[in-house]
């Protein structure tokens, strides 16, 4: 029986079932001739490029953004103690 390959394309969605090593992930990361995207050392699909600037506009507006849901969240668990609330229903 005839090996499945480890990595290609497909769909045009890269893959890579390859063991990874550390070479390989490190550099995967870090290509500063590519673009914001660049293929996973491990696994389906795409990763950022780490020396792209525009990946780290990306993780810092990520970052801004879960920092706010867990500001709002933490003002919406104070909020609602273990107090009594009053319903009115109108017949």
């Amino acid at each position: 029986m005839s090996e499945k390959p480890q990595s290609g394309e497909l769909f045009g969605i890269p893959y890579n079932f390859d063991r990874p090593s550390l070479g390989r992930m490190t550099s995967a990361y870090w290509q500063p001739g590519e673009g914001m995207l660049v293929e996973k050392p491990f696994g389906i699909g795409y990763t950022l490029n780490l020396a792209n600037w525009r990946s780290w506009v990306v993780l810092g507006v990520a970052g801004a953004l879960y920092y706010q849901q867990q500001q709002s969240s933490e003002e919406f668990d104070g909020e609602s103690g273990d107090e009594p609330v009053e319903v009115v229903v109108d017949d």
